[in-house]
């Protein structure tokens, strides 16, 4: 998966210094009201979008992972803790 997300990195910055995006002009279009809101919202919406998938991933799968089993309770004992006992 990391390398999949360093070869996308790659191939993204490669495409941009192709289309001429320079720091510059990436700022300027970063001052841009539009270009703020999307910036925010598409990783929102994908972030949601995969939450979705995985919920319906559970859906269909019809089970959900193995639960662990409950541990027994322990008392809790603060005077006594305090004094060394």
């Amino acid at each position: 998966m990391a390398v999949l997300g360093a070869m996308a990195l790659i191939l993204g910055s490669a495409l941009a210094l192709f289309a001429g995006v320079t720091p510059a002009r990436a700022a300027n279009l970063a001052s841009q009201p539009d270009t703020q809101v999307a910036i925010f919202m598409v990783p929102l919406t994908l972030l949601l979008l995969v939450l979705l998938f995985e919920a319906a991933r559970f859906v269909r799968r019809g089970t959900l992972p193995a639960q662990i089993s409950e541990r027994p309770a322990r008392s809790l004992r603060w005077a006594r803790d305090r004094q060394g006992h």
